[in-house]
C-alpha cells in the first residue's frame, strides 16, 4: 500500500495481527511499535492522522508537574523519562523550553509547595539533558517578565520542560516510520463493526468517508485507541456495554504578540478558580490556555464557547495588565476532548492522568480499549501496549526497539550543515530552508528536489507562513493525504496561519489541481470541504473570518 492512502481493493483478502482504531499518538505509536517487532499491522482512522486530541494538546511535551500534587509520582517520572527520549530521538520537533511559574499572594499553593515540587520534578528527571530549576526573588521575575503584574508578586520558578510546536508532525512522522516497517495505513477509514468468528473478535468493518465503499479487515487482536471516541467506536460497533470515557474538553486561544507579552511560557494559577492556566509563545503568535470543561457529546463537535473565551482572556489581562485582550484580538480558537477514564464523582481537573489499557475479554476476546493517555507519553503507552498483543497472540515479546530509532525526519548528522548545505545547492531563500528543515527535519531535501522538474513549486504561496507548493505536492504524495484538510492543517500547516489558510486556500488548490490532475469540480468540491472544516476554529460572538474570492481553476 502506498503512502498516497488510497484505499486497495484486495483489503477483503488482507490478513493481519493486529489492527489499530485511531491514528492519534497513541494509535500511531502502537502500531509502529508493533511493525517495528515484526506484526503485520493495520491502522484505520475515521479522519486523518492525528486529527483528534492529539492536534488539540496546548502543545507541551511536559514532565507532568502538576501530577505531583496528585500524588501520581510513578506518571511523574515516566512523562519525564519519555520527554528526554523525544529531546533526542525528534529534535527537529521537540525542543526545550523554559516555563516560569510565578508567585502570587491569591496562590492556593504556597511557595514552599513550589519548592519543593521543583525539587522533586529535578530529581524524578535525573537523567535530563537541560538544566535544573531555579528560585528568582520578586526584581529578577520583574526583570524577566516586565509585562506581569506586580500586585502581590513574591518571586518566580524557572523550570524546564519541551515543546512541540507541531504535534500534527509528530504524529505523522509516527505513521511514517509505522509505514515504511510494513504498516498498512486506512485513513479516513470509518470502523462501523467488528468481525466476531467462534466467539472472538476477529477484525474490523469500516467504511471509506470519501467513496462510501465498504471493507473488511482481519486480524486476531484489535486495539482501539480511538481516544475520546472510543466509547462510540463500541457502541457503533455494538460491543459497548458499559462508560469508559469521561471526556474533558480544553480550548485554546491564539493571538498575535500582544503588549507586554512574555518571553518564556508562564504557567500561573487562575484568580478565579485556582486552575493552572497557560501563556504559550507559539511560532510566531501567542497561545493562550487552557479550560477543562465536562463534555459529553460527539468530539467532533467541540468548539470554545464564549464563556472560555472570557475566561481565558480575563486571566491573560489580569496577569499581564497591559495586554488588554479581547475577543477582537483572538485569530482563531480550538478545542479538543481529553479522553480521560469516566470518574462521574470527581472534577475533570482531578480525575487521573494515568492511561488504562483495558482487555474487553472474556466477553469480547480479542479486544483492547486504550483508556486515557497523553502526548509525551505516547511512545511508552504503545510498548505497555504491543507487550500486551504479543502474549494475547500467544508468541514470545520481542524487544521493543522505539527507545533508540530516530524519527525519519532526526536522519541527519549535524542540522546547521545540513541547513547550510541546503542553501548553497537549491535556489531559494534561508528563510524557506530554515522552515523547511524546522518541519520536516531531514525530509526537506526530499521536498527541494520537487524543484529540480518543476521549478514553480519552489515559490512561496503563503507569505504568512512561508510555505512553497512544493510542500503541498510532496505531502500529496507521501504522507497519506486525501483532502485539502489534510495538507493544510496537519502537513503543510499553513491552515493554522492568522486566517486558518483562507488567504491562500485558492492557491493552494490551484497547485494540486496542476499537478495532481485534479478537476474544476473536485477542486471545488475540496475547497469548500476545507471551508465547512475551520469554521469550527472561529471566536464565538465575532464575524467570521472572510473567505476570499474564488480563484480561477488551475
Amino acid at each position: 500500500m502506498d503512502a498516497q492512502a488510497k484505499i486497495p481493493p484486495e483489503t477483503a483478502d488482507q490478513i493481519y495481527d493486529l489492527i489499530v482504531v485511531g491514528a492519534g499518538c497513541n494509535g500511531a505509536g502502537i502500531a509502529r511499535d508493533a511493525a517495528a517487532r515484526g506484526l503485520r499491522v493495520a491502522l484505520v482512522e475515521k479522519e486523518d492522522i492525528g486529527s483528534g486530541t492529539s492536534s488539540w494538546s496546548g502543545r507541551l511535551i511536559h514532565g507532568g508537574l502538576r501530577y505531583l500534587e496528585q500524588g501520581d509520582v510513578a506518571l511523574v517520572r515516566e512523562s519525564l523519562r519519555e520527554r528526554e527520549l523525544l529531546f533526542r530521538l525528534a529534535p527537529h520537533l521537540v525542543k526545550p523550553v523554559p516555563l516560569m511559574m510565578p508567585l502570587y499572594r491569591h496562590n492556593a499553593r504556597p511557595g514552599w509547595m513550589i519548592r519543593l515540587a521543583m525539587l522533586a520534578y529535578d530529581l524524578l528527571s535525573f537523567d535530563k539533558s537541560t538544566v535544573t530549576h531555579r528560585m528568582l526573588s520578586r526584581a529578577k521575575t520583574l526583570q524577566r517578565f516586565p509585562g506581569m503584574s506586580p500586585d502581590g508578586l513574591a518571586g518566580a520558578a524557572i523550570f524546564m520542560d519541551g515543546q512541540v510546536v507541531w504535534s500534527e508532525r509528530l504524529c505523522a512522522e509516527i505513521v511514517l516510520a509505522a509505514h515504511a516497517d510494513g504498516a498498512h495505513v486506512y485513513t479516513w477509514s470509518k470502523v462501523d463493526g467488528f468481525v466476531q468468528e467462534g466467539g472472538r473478535i476477529a477484525g474490523v468493518t469500516f467504511t471509506d468517508m470519501l467513496d462510501g465503499s465498504r471493507h473488511v479487515l482481519k486480524a486476531p487482536v484489535v486495539i482501539n485507541a480511538a481516544g475520546p471516541w472510543v466509547d462510540l467506536v463500541l457502541g457503533q460497533a455494538r460491543v459497548g456495554d458499559s462508560r469508559y470515557i469521561g471526556g474533558a474538553k480544553g480550548s485554546h486561544l491564539i493571538v498575535d504578540p500582544f503588549p507586554g507579552a512574555p518571553k518564556d511560557v508562564v504557567y500561573y494559577e487562575s484568580r478565579a478558580d485556582g486552575r493552572l492556566v497557560l501563556v504559550i509563545p507559539w511560532g510566531d503568535r501567542y497561545m493562550i490556555g487552557t479550560t477543562d470543561r465536562k463534555f459529553d457529546d460527539d468530539p467532533d463537535t467541540a468548539k470554545a464557547d464564549s464563556s472560555e473565551v472570557d475566561y481565558l482572556l480575563g486571566e491573560v489581562n489580569a496577569l499581564i495588565p497591559g495586554a488588554g485582550l479581547t475577543a477582537d484580538d483572538v485569530l482563531y480558537t480550538y478545542s479538543g476532548v481529553r479522553p480521560l477514564p469516566y470518574v462521574p464523582a470527581q472534577s475533570e481537573w482531578k480525575v487521573p492522568r494515568s492511561h488504562v489499557i483495558f482487555d474487553h475479554g472474556p466477553k469480547w476476546p480479542g479486544l483492547v480499549s486504550i483508556i486515557g493517555g497523553k502526548l509525551t507519553t505516547y511512545r511508552s503507552l504503545a510498548e505497555e501496549t504491543v507487550d500486551r498483543v504479543y502474549r494475547m497472540l500467544g508468541k514470545r515479546v520481542p524487544p521493543c526497539t522505539t527507545r533508540k530509532v530516530l524519527f525519519p525526519g532526526a536522519r541527519m548528522a549535524d542540522p546547521s550543515r545540513f541547513a547550510e548545505a541546503l542553501k548553497a545547492e537549491v535556489p531559494v531563500s534561508a528563510a524557506t530552508v530554515d522552515r523547511l528543515v524546522g518541519i520536516y527535519g531531514a525530509r526537506a531535501a526530499d521536498i527541494l528536489a520537487l524543484g529540480r522538474g518543476a521549478p514553480d513549486l519552489l515559490a512561496v504561496f503563503d507569505p504568512d507562513s512561508g510555505a512553497i507548493g512544493a510542500e503541498l505536492v510532496f505531502t500529496y504524495r507521501t504522507e497519506f493525504c486525501r483532502t485539502l484538510v489534510d495538507a493544510l492543517i496537519r502537513r503543510v500547516m499553513v491552515g493554522l496561519n492568522g486566517t486558518c489558510g483562507r488567504s491562500v486556500l485558492g492557491r493552494a488548490a490551484d497547485i494540486l489541481a496542476q499537478h495532481l490532475g485534479w478537476s474544476a469540480m473536485q477542486r471545488q468540491a475540496e475547497i469548500d470541504r476545507y471551508l465547512a472544516y475551520v469554521a469550527r476554529f472561529d471566536v464565538p460572538g465575532a464575524d467570521p473570518l472572510p473567505t476570499p474570492a474564488p480563484a480561477s481553476a488551475a
